[in-house]
């Protein structure tokens, strides 16, 4: 197991690294405003839960394959770009006249949020970005000394994990904030918005490199 203070120090580590807005408080923030604060929690949970992927390939030495080999990494890229380009596409579509105001049915909210946390599982588990990142950043704190690597890299991997869904939470939380001080906007022009930040996700990750 890692030393406390070797956890104190990568804790300190990675909040430095989780504090600054990337593509998935992007993803939170536009999925909040669009369907509501419980709902962009629930994306959250589902964002993080699928990094749980990538933990488990950085302690297999998945990710290592990713690193090494650029058809692997270059077949997750794919699939991860085209399932956000799918989820721009239909959020384009839509013709959702309401207004945030008028979005007030319990069972709708709770349908959505079940949803919402599906739909980010491969947000967060399809991004090789984020599989080469766990493996160039989690063996930095590895100390053979400390017992078995494989567990060390584990223990790592879940406190980044905590520690970013706490941070990222309060992203969809000020999201929900902002869709109270917004009731008139319509759902059209958010689901533009959403679809928009859904395509550029997806244009990073098709654009994405194993350099690290």
């Amino acid at each position: 197991m890692p030393t406390f203070a070797t956890l104190v120090s990568f804790s300190l580590a990675s909040l430095a690294l989780i504090v600054i807005p990337g593509p998935s408080v992007a993803y939170v923030l536009a999925t909040t405003l669009r369907d509501g604060r419980w709902v962009g929690v629930a994306a959250t949970l589902g964002v993080e839960t699928g990094y749980l992927v990538h933990v488990a390939g950085t302690v297999l030495g998945i990710s290592a394959l990713l690193a090494a080999s650029a058809a692997a990494f270059t077949v997750i890229k794919v699939v991860g770009g085209a399932y956000l380009l799918w989820l721009a596409w239909r959020a384009w579509r839509s013709r959702d006249e309401r207004t945030l105001a008028q979005l007030t049915r319990p069972d709708e909210v709770a349908l959505s949020s079940r949803s919402a946390f599906l739909r980010a599982l491969p947000v967060g588990a399809l991004n090789p970005k984020t599989a080469i990142f766990y493996l160039a950043f989690l063996p930095q704190f590895v100390q053979p000394a400390a017992g078995p690597v494989a567990l060390q890299l584990l223990v790592f991997g879940l406190v980044f994990i905590a520690l970013a869904t706490v941070v990222d939470v309060q992203w969809a939380l000020l999201g929900g904030g902002l869709r109270r001080v917004l009731p008139g906007l319509r759902m059209r022009v958010l689901d533009r918005v959403t679809g928009t930040v859904l395509a550029a996700l997806a244009v990073l990750t098709l654009r994405a490199s194993r350099a690290t």
